[in-house]
Parts: structure tokens; C-alpha cells; sequence
């Protein structure tokens, strides 16, 4: 039922809102981005290879044809994604990170119309202005980027490999929660150079950690960004992908900036200025103009040229 469908996308887009404030109390305990990153990543991995061999090991056979695919998978659609999310809410604002990121579904628009050389009508590249206009408008432009430029870099980074999510996530021809699990296990593998948990100070578990006011356990703000912001909000994400047009999976993946930046306000007393709230309307309207143009062109389209289904992630 399309309301169900519906349903699968608001919960993945809620339960990722928790990823940048759960990171943030780990960044304050004394972990690291990167740190972070690893933690989440190992751990909803292993949660879901355990889970699955246990009660669906068909779900975790690759086909030797697809390896390519689930490397590439792991290295952009989680560990890129995540990784710079993780180092960009370093220098920005949660919600503010979460916008500019969202940008990506007009990199996917661009992606169709010249790579994949499909035809759009005028108002997706009308809504693809729109969002970039809207972006300008939240980095304030005018006043000589008053964003920490790394930030804004990191940010865009993310938003591309978010759109390779989204791409990767179309006419998906393997198990949707054994692609989710590798993809967990390759990023953690990926970012093992990087994170280096070896060096990580687990005894900071045991402890407490006060941030604007809110105190919560260490593992408590880990055991949350694992379970909820990641093992619930993939699975969740990656089905609703297979279920939702790119218009209606655009949208919803959208509540994802909401979701985020109020949990963000209550839980890291973070708030966004005037030009923040307005900016980011824009750019939500752009991407989702964009987005709707492209779904309603698609039918016109020969039956191959179908263009990916979207659904968020951060």
C-alpha cells in the first residue's frame, strides 16, 4: 500500500535525523569524527550480519557479479556519506550541514539528463536553480560565505555521495538488508586506516557527557546512533527506495532537514538563523520541482531510460 511505502520513508527520514546530534555527543566524550564514524558503522554491521545469519543467511550471498557493485557501494553510498556528514557537523550546524546536502537530488537530476542522456522537461532544471539559488541564501553569499568554508566543502562532498546513493539505489537486483549489512562491514573496513579504533578510548563508554545542558551515557548516544540512526533508518531508507517514485521519495526523504535540525535545537541547542530557514524552504522546493518534473517525464521515456528512486541518508 502506498501509504505503508509512505510510512517506511517519514520513519528512515526521522531516524536518520538523530545521526549528527547521537555524533555530536560522541564527539564531546572525546571520539573523534572519524572515531565516530567507525563506531557506527562496525557496529550496525555486525548487528545486521548476526541478525541476518541467524534468520535470513540468504540475504548475505553476493553473487560474484555484484562485488564491484557492493565495493563501490560501501566506499561511496555509506563510508563516503557518512565520513563527511560526520567532519562537516565538526564546522556547521546540523541543519545546515542537512541542507546542503540535500542538494543532491538535483546532482541526480544533472546526472540523468547528461550522463544518462535522458530528456527533461524545463521545470527540473528550473527546480535545479532554484535549489542552488536557495543554497546561496543559506551560506550567505552576499556576505562573503560567513560558513566555515571546509565545512561548506565537506557538505557539498557529502551531498555527491549522497547522489550516488541514490543512483546506486535504483534497479537494485540484490537483497536490500544484505546489501545494507556489507555495506556497513566494507565501510568500516574502508575507514580502518583512517579511524584507527585500535586507538580509541573505550573505557569513555562507561561515562556521561553534558552537551547544552542535556546529559546522556556515552553508550546510551552510541547504541541509539547505531540501532535507530542506522540499522532501522537503512533498512527502512533502502526499502522504501524500492517502493516510492523519485518524486514522492525526494519528498519525504526531505523531512530528514526537519527532523535533524529540531532534533538538533532540543538536544544540542543548535538554531537556524532567519536566512537559514529561508534558504533551506528554497532549496527544498527547487529539489522537489526538479524532482516531480523528472518523475512525470519518465513515462514518456523508453522503458530502460527510468530514472533512479530516491530516498535519503546522512
Amino acid at each position: 500500500m502506498r501509504s505503508v511505502s509512505l510510512g517506511i520513508a517519514a520513519v528512515s527520514a526521522v531516524c536518520f535525523g538523530f545521526s549528527g546530534p547521537m555524533a555530536k555527543y560522541l564527539n564531546a566524550a572525546g571520539l573523534a569524527p572519524l572515531e565516530s564514524v567507525w563506531v557506527r558503522m562496525a557496529g550496525a554491521g555486525l548487528l545486521l550480519l548476526a541478525a541476518l545469519a541467524l534468520l535470513r543467511p540468504a540475504a548475505l550471498r553476493i553473487p560474484r557479479s555484484q562485488w564491484l557493485f557492493f565495493g563501490v557501494y560501501a566506499l561511496v553510498a555509506v563510508a563516503g556519506v557518512q565520513a563527511l556528514y560526520f567532519l562537516a557537523i565538526q564546522r556547521l550546524p546540523v541543519g545546515v550541514t542537512l541542507l546542503i546536502e540535500y542538494t543532491s537530488p538535483v546532482l541526480v537530476v544533472l546526472w540523468v539528463r547528461f550522463v544518462r542522456r535522458i530528456r527533461l522537461p524545463k521545470a527540473a532544471y528550473i527546480g535545479a536553480v532554484i535549489a542552488v539559488a536557495g543554497l546561496a541564501v543559506v551560506v550567505e553569499v552576499w556576505d562573503g560565505l560567513r560558513l566555515d568554508a571546509l565545512g561548506l566543502v565537506l557538505a557539498l562532498l557529502a551531498a555527491a555521495c549522497c547522489a550516488g546513493y541514490f543512483l546506486m539505489s535504483d534497479n537494485l537486483h540484490v537483497d536490500p538488508l544484505g546489501l545494507v549489512a556489507w555495506g556497513m562491514i566494507g565501510a568500516a573496513v574502508v575507514l580502518l586506516p583512517f579511524a584507527r579504533p585500535w586507538s580509541i578510548e573505550w573505557a569513555v563508554f562507561g561515562d556521561v557527557v553534558t552537551v547544552a545542558g542535556n546529559t546522556l551515557p556515552v553508550a546510551g548516544a552510541a547504541g541509539w546512533l547505531i540501532l535507530v540512526a542506522t540499522v532501522v533508518a537503512y533498512i527502512a531508507g533502502v526499502t522504501a527506495v524500492r517502493r516510492l517514485s523519485a518524486a514522492v521519495g525526494a519528498t519525504v526523504a526531505s523531512l530528514e532537514v526537519i527532523t535533524g535540525a529540531l532534533i538538533a535545537y532540543f538536544l544540542l541547542g543548535e538554531a537556524l538563523g532567519a536566512y537559514q530557514i529561508i534558504g533551506g524552504a528554497v532549496v527544498l522546493l527547487g529539489a522537489l520541482l526538479a524532482q516531480t518534473a523528472t518523475v512525470r517525464r519518465a513515462p514518456a521515456e523508453a522503458p530502460a531510460a527510468r530514472e533512479p528512486v530516491l530516498n535519503p541518508s546522512a
